[in-house]
C-alpha cells in the first residue's frame, strides 16, 4: 500500500492573523513563537518591556515569519481599542486571540491590599474581557476565530497568597464557558488553557521541592509544552469541535 507523505510544515495558519497578549516573555513568547511557525501573521502584544517583545518578533522574523510589536496595557479599554484599531489598520483582521497578559501581586488574604487585590483583577480578567469582546465583533462578522484564554490551576484548587490571582482565574473559567455559548452559532471557539507550574519568571523564586510533590510527573513544565497546546486549539482542523473547556497543562497535578 502506498503512503502519502503528510507536509512537514503544512502552514495552517498562513493569511491569519494572531494577537498574543503578554507576548514578550514565557508562555506568550513561546505562544507567539509556535502560531508564527503555522504561518500566521504574530501580535507580539506587551506592556511595558519593548526590547523583550522585540526581541520576539527579530525571532520570528529569522526563522521566517511574519510579526509586529503592539504596545498595550490590556487592562484599560482605550489601550485595548487602540491595539485592535492598529492590527486591523494593518491586516484587516483578527483570526486567532490567546489572552495571556497577567500579573501576580502575591501575599496572605489579611495582608493584602486592596490596590493588588484589584491590579490582579482588572489585568488577568478584566484584561481578558476587554480583549474578547474587542476581537469578537470581528469574528462575528468573519463567522470564524479562535480564543484560547490562559488560566491557572489556582483558579482551579485555590493556592495560598494567591487569593487575587486565583480569583481572576476562576473568573476566566467561568468567562470562557459563558463567551463560547454565545459565539458558537457564528463558528468561533473559545477554550481556557489551565498551565500549572510552568518554568516562567513567575516560578523562578519558588522553592521548587514543596511543590514538586504534587506533580506525579515530578518536574516544572515548560513554556513550549503549554504553547504546544495552544497551537492545537488555535491552528488544527480537529479543534474546530472542541468549545468551552478548560484544558491542564500542569503534570498531572489537577485530576478532575
Amino acid at each position: 500500500m502506498t503512503m502519502t507523505a503528510l507536509p512537514t510544515n503544512p502552514q495552517r495558519l498562513e493569511n491569519k492573523v494572531a494577537i498574543v497578549t503578554g507576548a514578550s516573555r514565557g508562555i506568550g513568547r513561546a505562544t507567539a513563537l509556535a502560531l508564527a511557525a503555522e504561518g500566521a501573521n504574530v501580535v507580539v502584544n506587551y506592556a511595558s518591556s519593548q526590547e523583550s517583545a522585540d526581541r520576539v518578533v527579530a525571532e520570528i522574523a529569522a526563522n521566517g515569519g511574519t510579526a509586529i510589536a503592539l504596545p498595550a496595557d490590556v487592562s484599560k479599554a482605550d489601550q485595548v481599542d487602540a491595539l485592535i484599531s492598529a492590527v486591523i489598520e494593518k491586516w484587516g483582521q483578527v483570526d486567532v486571540l490567546v489572552n495571556n497578559a497577567g500579573i501576580t501581586r502575591d501575599t496572605l488574604l489579611l495582608r493584602m491590599k486592596p490596590e493588588d487585590w484589584q491590579a490582579v483583577i482588572d489585568l488577568n480578567l478584566t484584561g481578558v474581557f476587554l480583549c474578547t469582546r474587542a476581537v469578537s465583533k470581528l469574528m462575528l462578522k468573519q463567522r470564524s476565530g479562535r480564543i484560547i484564554n490562559i488560566t491557572s490551576v489556582a483558579g482551579q484548587i485555590g493556592n495560598p497568597g494567591q487569593a487575587n490571582y486565583s480569583a481572576a482565574k476562576a473568573g476566566v473559567i467561568g468567562f470562557t464557558r459563558t463567551v463560547a455559548k454565545e459565539l458558537a452559532s457564528r463558528g468561533i471557539t473559545v477554550n481556557a488553557v489551565a498551565p500549572g507550574f510552568i518554568a516562567t519568571d513567575m516560578t523562578t523564586n519558588l522553592n521548587a521541592e514543596p511543590i514538586l510533590q504534587f506533580i506525579p510527573l515530578g518536574r516544572y513544565g515548560q513554556p513550549e509544552e503549554v504553547a504546544g497546546l495552544i497551537r492545537f486549539l488555535a491552528a488544527d482542523p480537529a479543534a474546530a469541535y472542541i468549545t468551552g473547556q478548560v484544558m491542564n497543562v500542569d503534570g498531572g497535578m489537577v485530576m478532575a
